[in-house]
């Protein structure tokens, strides 16, 4: 009868002993949680990392698109709308090249003399020295001996670039032409870059480029 406490006493131990033996297992299995990386706390920085990145990637493809957008707008306006190149100052600047265009382009055999004089009022710089001696020397003669006429009509007009003191307009410009041998008239379109510089209060044609 006495062996049953025995066993059950001896039976303890070995229950203790295993929860003992157990116990540096569980130590050990922390401590390789520690040395590997994947404790709570290691976790949960990597958790944090996750969503930096994909900040990073968002913030890049914002910029991106904000700067695609932006030079887009540059490309569709290409000047910058200040104090002193705003709306205003770009719709007398688009006046003044397109008047200039119409009147260096346009002249008849009676009233040459005087439509070349009023066509160099709005020029200004070397491009007024070159029409005033191309005038003279090619233009005037061919106007005179074979009747030459030309009328030209600005059909559209934008700002490319746009500074406080010069500016380029682009200019589409329809030139109908008839003389004495060809009385039908011809129509010619073009497009013009005109260089224009702010002389005084007058913004004056500095150069003038077909495209």
């Amino acid at each position: 009868m006495r062996s049953a406490p025995d066993s059950g006493t001896n039976g303890g131990r070995p229950q203790t002993e295993e929860q003992d033996d157990a116990q540096p297992v569980a130590d050990d299995k922390g401590r390789g949680d520690g040395e590997g990386g994947n404790n709570p706390e290691q976790r949960a920085r990597k958790r944090i990392r996750l969503p930096r990145r994909a900040l990073v990637i968002t913030v890049s493809a914002v910029l991106l698109v904000s700067s695609t957008a932006t030079a887009l707008w540059l490309y569709a306006f290409q000047y910058r709308a200040d104090e002193q190149t705003g709306p205003a100052v770009a719709a007398t600047v688009v006046k003044a090249a397109s008047s200039g265009a119409v009147a260096v382009l346009s002249y008849k055999p009676e009233t040459a003399v005087a439509d070349f004089g009023a066509a160099k009022s709005h020029l200004t710089g070397d491009f007024l020295s070159y029409y005033d001696q191309f005038t003279q020397q090619v233009v005037g003669p061919a106007v005179r001996q074979k009747g030459v006429q030309t009328t030209a009509t600005v059909i559209q007009a934008g700002v490319a670039e746009l500074e406080s003191d010069s500016a380029t307009v682009v200019l589409f410009v329809n030139q109908s032409t008839i003389s004495a041998q060809t009385p039908a008239p011809s129509t010619t379109a073009a497009i013009v870059k005109v260089g224009v510089r702010k002389v005084g209060d007058d913004w004056l044609i500095s150069s003038f480029d077909p495209v």
